[in-house]
């Protein structure tokens, strides 16, 4: 187990605080599900924004800000009732590889979920174990008839990825610092039961910091650096998401 040295660990406490911030929304895809006050219009636009947040930030915020006008603001209500007329523009939506048909799956997709799942927390939620649990999350998110293409837009780590967007999705949606950033809606899941997601910047950052020795941003490299945090603190690993990201993408 690595040995951290108190330099580095005030550190990575003095960059959480800076960081998890409201200042900090507005250039995040979390300023996206911040524009909504329904539980269900919060999830369904995080749900969306996250599996859009790869590739330049501006981008995604713009995409993903479109997705949103073409749902009518009302994300939740969109997904359940819909008419087929109403979904066909969808079909013309594009955020790099992610095209109009996998677009298309997502909603009724999702629409399944909230319609003979109980919803997305319910579906996310069910295991302790979350790498259990999103790989139980992806077969129940392909039941609707789709495109084998469309499959690669939702991670699995019993695969070995890293799951990087629905992890930064849960920490949105089970984290309440009251800090004002990440949501804390969903109770059925404790903060200390979640793994740091893991991108470009952050990884770079741990690697660094001598926090990561896996030179591949995998499940594994996950694991790794998701126990390195919870010596820091065991009931909220993923705050420190803000300080290596923070670092990573305004100080590198």
């Amino acid at each position: 187990m690595v040995k951290l040295n108190q330099e580095t660990i005030d550190l990575l406490n003095e960059k959480y605080l800076q960081y998890n911030a409201p200042f900090f929304i507005g250039t995040d895809p979390v300023s996206i599900p911040h524009r909504f006050t329904r539980k269900e219009d919060i999830e369904i636009s995080g749900f969306m924004t996250a599996t859009l947040s790869w590739g330049n930030r501006r981008s995604i915020l713009n995409d993903a800000n479109r997705l949103m006008q073409m749902m009518d603001y009302a994300p939740g209500d969109f997904i359940l009732g819909a008419s087929e007329a109403e979904l066909k523009p969808l079909g013309s939506f594009y955020h790099r590889t992610f095209n109009g048909d996998d677009c298309l799956f997502f909603i009724r997709s999702l629409k399944n979920i909230y319609l003979n799942h109980k919803g997305l927390e319910a579906v996310l939620t069910t295991e302790p174990d979350l790498k259990t649990g999103i790989s139980a999350f992806k077969k129940i998110f392909q039941e609707t008839e789709h495109l084998t293409r469309s499959e690669k837009h939702i991670a699995d780590p019993q695969n070995g990825s890293s799951a990087k967007r629905i992890l930064m999705f849960l920490r949105w949606m089970v984290r309440n610092d009251g800090r004002g950033v990440d949501f804390g809606l969903w109770k059925n899941i404790n903060p200390a039961q979640l793994f740091i997601p893991i991108d470009v910047h952050s990884g770079s950052i741990a690697r660094d910091l001598g926090l990561l020795k896996r030179t591949t941003n995998d499940w594994k490299a996950v694991e790794e650096l998701t126990a390195i945090l919870r010596q820091l603190d065991p009931e909220d690993p993923v705050k420190y998401d803000f300080a290596l990201f923070g670092l990573g993408v305004f100080e590198r």
